[in-house]
């Protein structure tokens, strides 16, 4: 047994993700690769799921907590100076105002509330202002505890403190835990997940409180590494782990190995046969989440201009609101018998599935964070040697351009975007031969070389001194 194995002999690794686990293919990789390389991972999702579910990934375990039931803020929770409540009441809670008038209404409210807890409690004002932070810490905390980690690895910001509050209770213990943060998103830049004025400055104090117990920092690109260093003034320059596809042949499950559920209607045909497509039919495919910011609705709107030419989205629910609305946009333009809605399949075998399409789109709107990484799709496309179509966002857009693997169009014009699709599919050997040779980019574009980073991050954080 080598040092590097006596290292991770008998370690444990505790991983926190703010979610089900079944959808964030970057976290399902890290436990499976390090449960891979030797260490004893247990992943543990929060995520608003009727009972705990518990499934194995490889060797890692997967433990999905139950968050409890929504409940309704208290009052001095997000109250701030005397009668910001009550103007919030008189304004709002009349039933007198139409609901975008109501969200107008509140904002003066919501930034007096965000200005006065600030003013209080500067980065810990978050204990007001996003209250809700505490049921992570109150489902996964005992959780972590019980499980006496050796390295705990907390995925995106909201399981950054309750890894943090966790590390301070093992080392009053006497035991030398460590934490990785793992950085999902440049938060300034993201998008709120709530409609309020409170949710990003809330969020962005709480990951001030607590970034400075990270013993080491890793992140998906090398902009948004340069971001964290100067906004938390970092002592070192946070690891990039790049959202890269595994691209070895997975081993098949074993009979008695528990899995995680599938979704209904994930059989093992392929991309084309699951549209009802020939093999000289033109199919764009869109893969990923759905949202307005996301740009689908550019590519309905081309559609007119691409004769013959198909779309296949594949989302994670085919009846979601945003996915019918799309839907019925196609209508409208009368492409809607060009358009196919499918389901997710997993993410060891989307890139196969992928694979029978002629382009790849990311019709991405200019947002800070679509600016500042190649993300997991642009990486599944270039893995199934698909040509990529995608928004002018600055990262994609130069690495595009750079590689030539495929065409840039202006953010939100259908008519630019219809150009680099018919420029593609005019000569599309073209835009593959980029993947082909001793130079291509995706010989560093697997997870298995992301892999062997976290590994010897996990490594150098767990070995002794001497």
């Amino acid at each position: 047994m080598g040092r590097d194995d006596t290292t991770r002999l008998g370690r444990r690794v505790v991983m926190l993700v703010d979610n089900a686990v079944e959808g964030d293919s970057r976290v399902q990789k890290a436990a499976r690769s390090a449960a891979d390389a030797g260490w004893d991972v247990t992943l543990i999702g929060c995520a608003h799921v009727d009972a705990e579910r518990r499934w194995r990934l490889g060797d890692a375990e997967v433990r999905v907590l139950p968050l409890a039931a929504a409940r309704a803020t208290p009052p001095s929770a997000v109250s701030g100076p005397r009668g910001v409540s009550g103007l919030r009441t008189r304004l709002v809670a009349r039933g007198g105002l139409p609901l975008r008038a109501a969200r107008l209404a509140r904002r003066p409210v919501e930034h007096a509330q965000v200005r006065y807890w600030r003013a209080r409690l500067r980065d810990g004002a978050w204990r007001r202002l996003e209250p809700g932070l505490w049921d992570y810490e109150r489902v996964a905390g005992p959780v972590v505890d019980e499980l006496r980690p050796d390295l705990i690895h907390a995925h995106d910001f909201r399981m950054l403190g309750v890894a943090a509050r966790a590390v301070d209770r093992a080392r009053a213990a006497g035991r030398d835990t460590k934490l990785v943060w793992d950085a999902h998103e440049w938060l300034p830049g993201a998008r709120p997940r709530r409609d309020n004025a409170r949710w990003l400055p809330a969020h962005l104090g709480y990951v001030r409180e607590y970034v400075g117990a990270a013993d080491a920092v890793v992140t998906v690109s090398d902009t948004l590494a340069d971001l964290l260093v100067r906004d938390h003034a970092l002592p070192e320059r946070p690891t990039v782990i790049l959202n890269a596809p595994v691209t070895a042949t997975p081993e098949p499950t074993a009979p008695s190995e528990p899995t995680a559920p599938e979704p209904a209607g994930r059989g093992r045909a392929g991309l084309r046969e699951r549209c009802g497509l020939p093999p000289d039919t033109p199919l764009l495919v869109y893969s990923g989440a759905m949202a307005a910011q996301r740009g689908v609705d550019t590519v309905v709107e081309a559609l007119p201009l691409l004769p013959g030419v198909h779309l296949a989205l594949v989302v994670a629910d085919p009846d979601a609101a945003h996915v019918r609305q799309v839907v019925a946009r196609a209508a409208r333009h009368q492409v809607g018998d060009r358009v196919h809605v499918l389901p997710y399949v997993p993410h060891r075998q989307l890139v196969a599935f992928l694979a029978a399409a002629d382009i790849g789109l990311i019709p991405l709107h200019h947002w800070p964070n679509h600016e500042i990484a190649l993300i997991t799709k642009f990486f599944e496309y270039a893995h199934a040697r698909l040509p990529i179509v995608v928004s002018d966002v600055r990262t994609m857009a130069e690495t595009v351009r750079a590689t030539g693997q495929g065409e840039v169009f202006r953010a939100r014009d259908a008519a630019d975007l219809a150009r680099a699709v018919r420029a593609v599919l005019a000569d599309p050997a073209r835009y593959r031969a980029a993947y082909e040779g001793e130079g291509s980019p995706l010989q560093e574009w697997t997870w298995e070389a992301q892999a062997e980073r976290l590994d010897a991050l996990y490594r150098c954080l767990l070995t002794p001194a001497r």
